[in-house]
């Protein structure tokens, strides 16, 4: 087990899923972007670094048919999975790091709401990249949600890099092309606000 998969393993058994900051009862951003990007509920989504969010029941309530998780934390999926029940079934689940991780087949939209943030090396940016462009093909979506500039420099006690839309375009490259993005005040369960970035991008 690797020491980024130890820490949130470790994270997501200690805290109960509503109280760890990132947590959204309903993610209304994410799915009012993946609505825009995927109007035929056949669509296959790939949520990256799922966890334990809701979004996976919310987009299953909406009709979506072709769903994925992916995360890290074996602990986390554990829980969506226990939360759900059997309609657990109705979604692909896979336990890996995206910097590490060799996809499969393609999605149409590829969603994550924190991971990005949390890489900030070069190198587990090439990496995450290039599961990116393996995992989508020209015409998919790439929603990504980062801290903003006026964001934490901070978060699970991880040093994490903050973004504009601007300069998250200016990352991703050429092969990917801006076209919405969105701002966030988002309440912590805590009682504490932090600022994200959404960016949406079609690859070309």
């Amino acid at each position: 087990m690797s020491e980024s998969q130890a820490h949130w393993n470790r994270t997501y058994a200690a805290k109960a899923e509503n109280q760890v900051s990132w947590f959204q009862e309903r993610p209304a951003l994410s799915l009012r972007l993946i609505g825009e990007a995927a109007r035929l509920k056949a669509a296959p989504v790939i949520d990256v670094g799922g966890g334990a969010s809701r979004l996976a029941d919310a987009l299953l309530e909406e009709g979506y048919s072709d769903l994925t998780v992916l995360d890290i934390s074996e602990q986390a999926l554990a829980g969506a999975k226990l939360r759900l029940g059997p309609k657990a079934e109705r979604i692909g689940w896979i336990v890996a790091d995206v910097t590490d991780w060799r996809p499969q087949r393609h999605w149409q939209v590829w969603h994550d709401r924190a991971v990005f943030h949390f890489l900030i090396t070069e190198e587990a940016q090439a990496a995450y990249l290039e599961a990116l462009m393996q995992a989508t093909v020209p015409g998919s979506s790439a929603i990504i949600a980062t801290f903003a500039l006026t964001g934490p420099e901070k978060c699970s006690g991880l040093p994490v890099r903050r973004y504009s839309a601007e300069t998250l375009a200016e990352r991703l490259g050429e092969d990917f092309a801006l076209y919405d993005w969105a701002e966030e005040r988002h309440s912590t369960p805590f009682g504490t606000s932090q600022d994200f970035t959404y960016a949406a991008f079609r690859r070309r």
